[in-house]
């Protein structure tokens, strides 16, 4: 386990409509839903006072690329997201590709036995546990913090 930063996170599934928010524990041995919080402008407030309960080493923000790895309306929107984030906050955000944390999260209900129609509204709970866990199994295996750090605003002066 060389290399893994011990601390909570919290993973952000950006969507229009919702963020998911998934947690850690300190150990990165498991993520768990916390909560899905409605696309509103309170979005940001909401995830700055689960932060406050929670006091995250970083937030891993899921980034929507297209399967070609390309960027696109949702991941300038997630990216956005996260910048405000960070600025509200004052934690480091991490930007993951979360290509297939939607799908795996729905295969993972609909073989649960849920439909699609009562899914909605933990799916993309799921979505963050499954980019959250991704995050940690990536840098457990290369002893690498995942993805992207968002310059803060001093650094990007």
């Amino acid at each position: 386990m060389s290399g893994f930063r011990r601390g909570v996170r919290l993973g952000i599934d950006v969507g229009r409509a919702r963020v998911g928010v998934a947690r850690c524990d300190p150990d990165g041995m498991l993520a768990v839903p916390v909560e899905t919080v409605q696309r509103n402008e309170t979005s940001i407030q909401r995830i700055a006072e689960i932060a406050a309960e929670y006091e995250p080493l970083e937030l891993v923000v899921g980034l929507p690329v297209n399967m070609q790895g390309a960027d696109t309306a949702s991941t300038t929107d997630a990216r956005e997201f996260a910048a405000a984030l960070q600025a509200q906050i004052g934690t480091p955000v991490r930007l993951v590709d979360e290509r297939l944390s939607t799908v795996t999260a729905h295969a993972a209900l609909r073989s649960s036995g849920r439909t699609q129609k009562n899914s909605r509204s933990i799916v993309d709970q799921i979505a963050a546990v499954v980019l959250l866990q991704q995050a940690i199994d990536t840098e457990k295996s290369t002893g690498n913090p995942p993805g992207a750090t968002i310059p803060s605003d001093e650094e990007s002066r």
